[in-house]
């Protein structure tokens, strides 16, 4: 972002959509405290209740032509150019079974996660100054892919892309692009979680680490680093071993549990009973029937 640009205007004016909650929410709180002009975007009315002193927007942003109406509103209340749009509204949803893959949900999430944005891309990225900047939500899920994470996963790994060409094609109009790739936060979303979200961030630490890295005009904000580092890691390796990593069932054992020939405690005797026999199988492959399966952040 242009930093003398900024000095030079009374007023910084930032647009967040999904700031009803979570880290929206935070974001929305903090910028206001740091004397930005706000348009604070969701749903719920009365969670946007609880913004002094921001422009609260209450639309749908899978709406097109509500999303659309918002413009002539923004306009109205801007004295200059937005000199940031984060675009940060999004849902998560699990498949529970690829076999009978939930397309409805899928639909749901791509929908909310990607092709909303697409929307919100339409509506305000015209309205961002020269020297702005434009943030799109993405993930550290698309570091790795995780059990259950089909929709959520690809929506995400499509705005990494999306944000990827776009710093491109904005570069000539000097408009910057971030993609921000959090680990767990806890929030609203993640609290519906019934799964170890390990080195999980409250919101608070999750606008720190955004304000500064739009600030500073990073182009990949990820944090936090020891998570995200840890992933990007990973991923470099063999396919295999972060495929055991996650927790992913061999062909074999699914088809026995699925029969009903063999019961859970009966798999790991068995499991230990073909490492022992067969050199090529790790001596330490062994499902753990009680640890929780592993999902995306």
């Amino acid at each position: 972002m242009n930093t003398a640009k900024l000095i030079s205007k009374q007023q910084n004016s930032v647009l967040i959509t999904g700031a009803s909650s979570g880290i929206g929410l935070q974001l929305a709180q903090d910028y206001i405290a740091e004397g930005w002009q706000v348009f604070a975007c969701g749903r719920n009315q009365q969670a946007l209740s609880q913004l002094k002193g921001a422009e609260q927007l209450v639309f749908d942003i899978t709406d097109n032509d509500e999303v659309k109406a918002q413009v002539a509103i923004v306009k109205l209340k801007l004295s200059a150019p937005l000199d940031l749009v984060i675009l940060n509204a999004g849902s998560c949803e699990y498949i529970n079974d690829a076999v009978n893959f939930d397309g409805e949900l899928f639909e749901r999430v791509i929908r909310t996660n990607l092709i909303a944005m697409g929307y919100c891309l339409s509506a305000f990225t015209p309205l961002i100054a020269k020297g702005g900047r434009l943030a799109l939500m993405g993930s550290s899920a698309v570091y790795l892919p995780f059990p259950r994470a089909e929709a959520y996963g690809a929506s995400k790994a499509a705005v990494q892309y999306l944000a990827s060409s776009l710093a491109i094609d904005l570069k000539p109009h000097d408009i910057g692009v971030s993609v921000i790739c959090p680990g767990f936060v806890k929030t609203p979303l993640t609290d519906k979680n019934d799964f170890a979200m390990p080195m999980q961030q409250s919101s608070e630490q999750a606008s720190n680490a955004i304000r500064k890295g739009l600030h500073k005009g990073v182009r990949e904000i990820h944090f936090p680093k020891r998570f995200t580092l840890l992933l990007k890691f990973i991923a470099l390796l063999p396919r295999g071993i972060w495929e055991h990593l996650s927790g992913a069932k061999e062909p074999d054992e699914i088809s026995q549990i699925e029969d009903g020939a063999l019961d859970l405690p009966a798999k790991d005797k068995l499991q230990s009973s073909q490492s022992k026999s067969n050199q090529q199988q790790p001596k330490d492959k062994k499902a753990n029937t009680k640890e929780k399966q592993k999902v995306s952040p």
